[in-house]
């Protein structure tokens, strides 16, 4: 049913496939199911958002995703035609924490992932800059961690992230260790980025309304072993105002969320 609805969601061949994908890890000599059959598609553009409780198995997908486990089992296609994890250069992670290095400055923070990929210095330098500019930080580029907000530091990390060209924009509850004011306005920033960047991203969250202002498409996992227990498009236009979650179409979502994690009172 889940995968029905996928398919008539997306007009167009899809930039990823995730067909029944499980994990299992070991553990003392037995088996772990963390991830079971779990079906996505994410189209070129799009900003998947992937809510469920905490411990579910969320940052697991997005660790299949990013190539850093292997699937034990379904399959992961890369483009129409692709086949296989994603490579390192095809993705860009943002973390929970900004993981900024303290002792290199912003700029060079950015320029890690190019150093990493032994990326051309003079052309990415400029890149890099208009990063900066980009998440409002043209003015940041010599400043070092210590002297950024924490907002300030994650927009570095999105900076960082964005930095090789990734086809994909990995992001792992990006914004949970902000206070709730400072949340808000990195929601916003983030679609602000994504329209001027063009990139495909996902986002892991256990925010159920910031999975539904975010996101052009919601899957909703339950309770580990991770399976998928709805999908669906988010049918509210760009850009969002803030104040689009006092609508009742915005209300609507919100409860088909809670619905599927039996949480409506």
């Amino acid at each position: 049913m889940i995968e029905e609805l996928q398919q008539n969601v997306h007009a167009q061949p899809p930039l990823v496939t995730l067909k029944n994908v499980q994990k299992v890890f070991q553990s003392g000599g037995k088996d772990f199911v963390a991830v079971k059959d779990v079906t996505l598609t994410i189209e070129a553009g799009d900003l998947l958002s992937i809510v469920g409780p905490s411990g579910c198995g969320k940052t697991t997908v997005l660790k299949i995703l990013a190539g850093l486990y292997d699937a034990s089992g379904g399959s992961v296609q890369i483009g129409p035609e692709g086949a296989g994890s994603v490579a390192g250069h095809d993705v860009g992670m943002v973390f929970q924490q900004p993981l900024l290095l303290k002792w290199r400055s912003i700029i060079d923070n950015v320029l890690l992932p190019a150093d990493i990929l032994g990326l051309p210095r003079k052309e990415v330098r400029e890149r890099a800059h208009d990063l900066l500019a980009m998440v409002g930080l043209k003015d940041a580029a010599d400043k070092y961690p210590y002297q950024l907000s924490g907002g300030m530091q994650q927009r570095a990390a999105i900076a960082r992230a964005l930095i090789h060209d990734p086809k994909l924009v990995l992001m792992d509850e990006p914004f949970g260790a902000l206070d709730a004011i400072t949340r808000e306005k990195m929601n916003l920033e983030l679609l602000r980025i994504r329209e001027q960047s063009n990139k495909t991203f996902i986002v892991v969250t256990h925010g159920i309304q910031e999975a539904v202002f975010l996101g052009s498409h919601c899957a909703v996992l339950s309770a580990g072993p991770a399976r998928m227990a709805d999908y669906f498009a988010i049918d509210i236009d760009y850009p969002r105002p803030l104040s689009v979650k006092t609508s009742p179409k915005f209300g609507a979502y919100v409860e088909r969320i809670y619905d599927k994690l039996d949480m409506s009172a």
